[in-house]
């Protein structure tokens, strides 16, 4: 059996990373989604929530049960250790998850695991944990007309997300392999996907 491969995807908002995992996971990988592990420790019910409630009170909780977003994103605004008090609650949980996910991948016997990190470059540990990097590359003008169509965001808005997140010549300069995903339809970047696939063990029939 030849070893798992751990892939960590990672790219700016925008820049059409989650369509490249999930182009991935056609081809076999198993995808560890780590914005979607936060959402659901956050969510109604969620494993994180009673340390949000203790730490943060319980206006920051809905009548559901969730991590009231916009009075977090409020607090975090004007208060810069909040970020910090929840990521301390969140990334552990979220390291767990991963952990767990990436296990039942080898479980299965899967060729690559893809570990799909937004904040990847930022991340003081995340570059140990795999073994190669793909960065889905593309100007920050294509990022903010995509999110501003997408999202409904101003561009002042989306400017303001980018800047919180690295620069695209960090992302770059952390890259083992880069797609450039500016110009491309749907088709032409799965094709670009299937181009590189053999480099993860995975299929590129």
């Amino acid at each position: 059996m030849l070893p798992l491969i751990r892939l960590g995807l990672t790219g700016g908002i925008g820049s059409g990373k989650s369509t490249v995992a999930q182009r991935l996971a056609e081809r076999g990988a198993a995808v560890v989604d780590a914005d979607a592990i936060a959402r659901e420790l956050t969510a109604p019910g969620g494993q994180a929530m009673p340390m949000v409630a203790a730490i943060f009170g319980q206006n920051f909780v809905t009548p559901a049960g969730a991590l009231d977003r916009e009075k977090m994103r409020v607090l975090i605004h004007t208060d810069p250790t909040a970020r910090q008090r929840l990521e301390s609650i969140i990334h552990p949980l979220v390291g767990l998850a991963t952990q767990s996910q990436a296990a039942s991948a080898a479980s299965e016997e899967r060729a690559c695991v893809v570990f799909d990190i937004p904040l990847l470059v930022e991340s003081a540990t995340w570059r140990q944990k795999v073994d190669h990097v793909l960065v889905v590359d593309c100007t920050p003008e294509v990022q903010i007309s995509r999110v501003m169509a997408r999202s409904h965001l101003t561009r002042h808005e989306v400017e303001k997300i980018m800047s919180s997140q690295a620069g695209r010549g960090r992302r770059l300069g952390a890259a083992d392999t880069v797609i450039f995903n500016v110009g491309l339809s749907l088709a032409e970047l799965a094709d670009e996907v299937r181009q590189i696939s053999h480099r993860f063990g995975l299929s590129s029939g």
